[in-house]
């Protein structure tokens, strides 16, 4: 006998499931009538969204005065929520494009819930520049058109097009309608299935959703080359739209922002954050909406190596960041670092000589939640653990946005003038707008999995003979049968197979 036998993969869909059973496990959230359970997670999180909406409500009347800003610290929790929001959102553009491109099958299982939390987190991203602003009703400034503003004729004011906030503006914008796009697309097959299994009124709001989609192999052939083609536009993108957020601060002169590690660094703190981010509701949404069968134990360790490589890359840039910071010789580099982080009162302030920075604690709770904990998965059975993984999820979510907490407010509370320096805390209205944007993604996240299938019903049948759990047995029995050796579930590698042919 010839040829590897590769290492035996879990199958992706367990229960011994046929395509009715799928279709039915899928929609039966979407046509049974709402539960008491999410009729209670509604009315809390549209109560959280009511919170959040009174607060930008009275930033707008009021003013940027009822934040904690002050003519020292200019960026706080608005900009850091804005940078946090929008690296949830790279998670979905993640699975549903690149691991599409490179035919990962576990992204079948959560790549719907993914791509619809991309949108709803950059929904939610998109309300702090507008709000910062201060008067929002002139947000249309950022966008270049013809105009007459500066009183010399069309065409006199323009913005400012070598600034990273501008760059802002056309990254995200065009990252949000490729990622609708994409989701969107993907949900025409699964619109006509429950198009087909409903009657009156609601026959006639899914047919329109659908598209009138029938199933023809035209259509579908149609449909896996524009999935290709937005794959390809979203893969970029991935790489690109954190990339010029970090822009932000990496071309400012200002220390601890002025550094070319910082988009890298900033993609994989997004994927990060973004992976750990699906890994709290699909953890949730697996149980409470009975997916377990199609959202496995295989798709969580899968999402968990991610996790275990991004936090690996992540606490290297931030080694070589405060690397680079003593290495420079740059005092003010080295004073922000230092200083201004990781001076704790405990161990290195006094080893340092210096005093606790006043905002220790962000730089630790990063440190510890980011570098430290998400280490537990190298070891298999952590990774597997599903209590594990969601403590993991929520320390890490915790741990990322302190790291842009960090990152703002540590390197501007303490400029070059000491009479100046500043400390930082969050008003009230800044408190609200934050939990408000929480409770304004789970309730589009909640009308999601109400109405729409939550797992891509069409995908997850097209894996089902290859990574059903009764049809990897099938085929570890006849490989058993024929060669004697039992190779476990799925059978014999596709080389051995190959060499038996030949």
């Amino acid at each position: 006998m010839s040829g590897y036998t590769s290492p035996v993969r879990d199958p992706l869909i367990t229960g011994s499931k046929t395509y009715t059973d799928i279709s039915n496990d899928i929609c039966g959230p979407v046509e049974s009538p709402p539960t008491p359970l999410f009729l209670i997670g509604f009315l809390i999180s549209a109560t959280v969204a009511g919170v959040g909406v009174l607060s930008i409500a009275w930033t707008i009347w009021k003013g940027i005065g009822t934040w904690g800003l002050n003519k020292t610290i200019g960026w706080a929790w608005d900009i850091t929520n804005f940078v946090w929001w929008v690296g949830i959102g790279h998670a979905g553009t993640l699975i549903s494009a690149i691991l599409l491109i490179f035919r990962q099958k576990w992204r079948t299982g959560v790549n719907r819930a993914a791509e619809a939390m991309t949108i709803f987190a950059v929904i939610c991203a998109g309300l702090f520049p507008l709000i910062h602003m201060g008067r929002l009703w002139n947000a249309f400034f950022i966008f270049p058109y013809p105009n007459s503003r500066g009183g010399e004729g069309l065409n006199s004011l323009w913005p400012n097009f070598n600034s990273p906030l501008l760059w802002d503006v056309f990254a995200i914008s065009t990252y949000f309608t490729v990622s609708l796009l994409f989701w969107y697309t993907g949900l025409l097959p699964d619109f006509a299935t429950i198009r087909d299994r409903a009657s009156g009124l609601r026959r006639k709001i899914y047919n329109a959703l659908s598209f009138g989609w029938t199933g023809t192999a035209k259509q579908w052939q149609r449909f896996e080359s524009l999935s290709l083609i937005l794959a390809g536009l979203c893969t970029p993108l991935v790489l690109s739209v954190h990339s010029i957020v970090s822009f932000d601060f990496a071309t400012s002169v200002i220390p601890g922002w002025h550094t070319t590690i910082f988009p890298p660094y900033f993609v994989a703190g997004a994927i990060f954050s973004g992976f750990a981010m699906v890994l709290t509701l699909m953890l949730i949404a697996r149980v409470v909406m009975n997916l377990q069968d199609y959202i496995t134990i295989a798709h969580i360790e899968s999402m968990n190596k991610v996790i275990l490589m991004t936090g690996s890359i992540v606490g290297v840039a931030y080694l070589t960041e405060l690397f680079m910071a003593f290495y420079s010789g740059n005092v003010y580099e080295q004073f922000v670092f230092q200083n201004n982080r990781i001076a704790d009162p405990f161990i290195f302030g006094p080893m340092m000589g210096v005093p606790a920075a006043p905002y220790w604690w962000a730089y630790w709770a990063m440190m510890t939640c980011n570098v430290i904990s998400p280490q537990i998965f190298w070891f298999k059975k952590m990774r597997r653990s599903i209590a594990v993984t969601f403590i993991m999820s929520i320390f890490i979510n915790i741990g990322m946005w302190f790291e842009r907490f960090v990152i703002i407010v540590t390197s501007v509370h303490r400029d070059f003038i000491p009479s100046s320096w500043s400390y930082y805390s969050p008003t009230w209205v800044e408190v609200g707008i934050y939990v408000g944007t929480i409770g304004i993604f789970m309730t589009l996240f909640l009308l999601f999995c109400k109405f729409f299938p939550v797992v891509a019903i069409a995908e997850v049948k097209s894996i089902l003979k290859s990574m059903g759990d009764q049809y990897l047995a099938k085929q570890a029995e006849e490989d058993k049968a024929e060669t004697g050796i039992d190779y476990g579930l799925g059978g014999a590698s596709p080389a051995f197979r190959k060499d038996k042919d030949e």
